[in-house]
């Protein structure tokens, strides 16, 4: 068990000794744990009530109450918590009774430190590997449209090397590019190559979370903190504890959120909303923004306090145009993720000279996330078999675009075989247009559209889901 494990655990020790109390405020924190002692049911019930915690050490029998009053309490209003009850030598009905109604563990009394120590060890294990599932849960729902650092053209020569250079360090880094580049996999490469490696890497688009519970997704809240909070939640700060949480879009972080980030970042301390007790995590933050935070900051829209604490080292992370030697091996290893083989298995001669060369000549505006879309098409078409320029979307081929009248007739008067467009297809088609418009700038997309940007995620997160249904 590693000492940044340790200082995770909150713990609630409940007895109406006085000297074994006073051991334990001295004691526990000399281990790693942050503890809460309370000498009577009623105290340790307000005590829950106002805070969560990881773990809580029961003695049955006290004056003026009985510990089962706390188990219950802790069953209503934290069921997260694994509680150990502690009972006499003489009592083991209880003890049996307490393992029936869900208690993590017993203890006999009287009870050693080193008993303590393991049992909180082996909970802090189990709290470890709760949020590494949920890590890996969210790592899954994200894992559609990426792709690795691929390329040897000098600007990812560069950024490889200046990973190699800040990866095993803790400091903060902010990627800056444009959407579509890459940013989440240079944050995933600068994790692997930490000293956090073992530990959960959290990615998090700032932009999609709805404004009303950023707050409590980054902290996450206790049972009854807010209307529809059912059970109390663990935030990512916490999920991501001892590895590396991700902050993409930081950009879209309103004030309030700015401020709470910087003070995090200043103190390590995060406070669940509906809690008045702070507690300290150990997470590192890479932050990644397509958007000018100079700009940001000039025009009020971004703290310049927070601008330096999150930018120790800068990624700039080039677009695609800019590196086309890659094209060719990106576009390999794309193929062989659409056709989920090893990219051994993908033969360079799978794109003609001739589609490689419309490759390259293309702009890609929406950079790897848009080739990405354009090979999957062009893998459909082909069967698998070798990709030609005919296989590629005809935006990329076609040299000559109709005039703006003949494709205005094109539209106006469409095949009587045509099933007429829906309301919501026609809406989808203005988003993607006005997205392309803007080279994916989502903020500028929404501000031309009319809508929140809230709103455009939402759309772009529904069209998605309905693509991948078939």
């Amino acid at each position: 068990m590693s000492d940044r494990k340790k200082h995770d655990l909150r713990v609630l020790f409940v007895d109406d000794e006085a000297g074994l109390r006073e051991l334990m405020q001295i004691e526990l924190p000399r281990m790693g744990y942050t503890v809460t002692v309370c000498g009577s049911p009623g105290e340790a019930i307000r005590k829950l009530d106002e805070q969560t915690f990881d773990a809580a050490i029961i003695d049955l029998k006290m004056p003026g109450g009985s510990g089962w009053d706390v188990v219950d309490h802790i069953r209503q209003v934290s069921p997260e918590t694994q509680y150990v009850i502690s009972t006499g030598h003489g009592d083991m009905d209880s003890a049996i009774q307490a393992i029936r109604t869900g208690a993590y563990d017993f203890l006999p009394k009287p009870v050693s430190l080193f008993e303590i120590s393991a049992v909180l060890d082996r909970i802090a294990e189990k709290k470890s590997l709760e949020h590494h599932n949920l890590a890996l849960t969210k790592q899954l729902q994200r894992v559609e449209g990426r792709s690795d650092l691929i390329g040897d053209s000098p600007p990812m020569q560069r950024v490889r090397k200046l990973i190699d250079r800040i990866a095993p360090t803790d400091s903060s880094v902010l990627i800056l590019g444009e959407t579509g580049t890459g940013k989440e996999m240079v944050a995933r490469r600068i994790h692997e190559q930490s000293e956090r490696a073992s530990e959960p890497f959290v990615a998090v688009n700032c932009g999609a979370l709805p404004e009303s519970l950023v707050e409590s997704e980054f902290f996450g809240h206790r049972k009854g903190a807010f209307t529809g909070a059912d059970t109390a939640r663990a935030g990512l700060f916490e999920v991501a504890s001892g590895g590396t949480l991700f902050l993409d879009e930081l950009g879209e972080l309103d004030k309030s959120m700015q401020v709470k980030l910087l003070r995090f970042l200043e103190s390590g301390e995060v406070r669940r909303v509906g809690e008045n007790e702070s507690f300290t995590v150990d997470v590192r933050i890479v932050c990644a923004t397509n958007r000018d935070l100079q700009d940001m900051v000039a025009d009020g829209t971004f703290r310049e306090d927070l601008m330096f604490r999150i930018n120790t080292f800068e990624i700039h992370l080039p677009p695609l145009r800019e590196r086309r030697e890659d094209i060719p091996e990106l576009a390999r290893h794309l193929i062989a993720r659409h056709l989920k083989r090893d990219v051994s298995q993908v033969p360079a001669s799978i794109l003609t000279p001739e589609t490689i060369e419309v490759l390259q000549a293309h702009d890609w505006s929406g950079n790897v996330r848009e080739l990405a879309n354009a090979l999957e098409h062009a893998v459909i078409l082909s069967d698998g078999r070798q990709i030609t320029p005919d296989d590629l979307p005809q935006s990329l081929t076609r040299k000559n675009r109709p005039r703006k009248a003949d494709q205005a007739a094109a539209v106006t008067v469409p095949l009587e075989t045509d099933r007429p467009r829906t309301l919501r297809e026609m809406e989808d088609e203005m988003i993607l247009r006005v997205l392309d418009k803007h080279q994916g700038d989502k903020p500028a997309t929404a501000a031309e559209l009319g809508i929140a940007l809230k709103t455009l995620y939402n759309r772009l997160n529904q069209m998605e889901a309905r693509r991948n249904a078939g």
